[in-house]
């Protein structure tokens, strides 16, 4: 049901925008930092928030695509110049970030942790 998506930097952001079907299924942005050797993010929140996010996806049943955008390492991502925190479709303050793209619910930080929050993201789409 849920169709995943793995994009790196912003340049590939912007182009997946460019190429969004407004017709076509939900699509959520899941904005997070870069992997370790390790296959953990750099990102402390991210570390925490990504198996309670995957749990949640595995089990909707509903149509969406949901995007993995890696926001790149700690210094890009800590530039207060970085694309993501200054782009006005993103506007990021923090990570990880969901966002459901041309809305306005975005859920940053620990909220992605809440299962209940994550649903309600998911539900108004009727």
């Amino acid at each position: 049901m849920v169709t995943n998506v793995e994009i790196k930097g912003f340049d590939e952001f912007a182009k997946y925008t460019e190429n969004i079907d407004p017709k076509g299924p939900p699509v959520l942005f899941y904005f997070t930092g870069s992997k370790l050797a390790n296959g953990n993010s750099w990102c402390p929140d991210c570390v925490e928030a990504e198996p309670i996010v995957k749990a949640f996806l595995s089990e909707l049943q509903k149509e969406a695509i949901f995007v993995y955008v890696d926001v790149g390492d700690r210094e890009y991502w800590k530039d207060k110049a970085c694309p993501f925190r200054t782009d006005s479709r993103t506007r990021l303050m923090v990570i990880p970030t969901i966002i459901k793209w041309k809305g306005v619910q975005r859920l940053e930080g620990s909220q992605c942790n809440k299962v209940d929050l994550l649903r309600m993201l998911f539900e108004d789409e009727e």
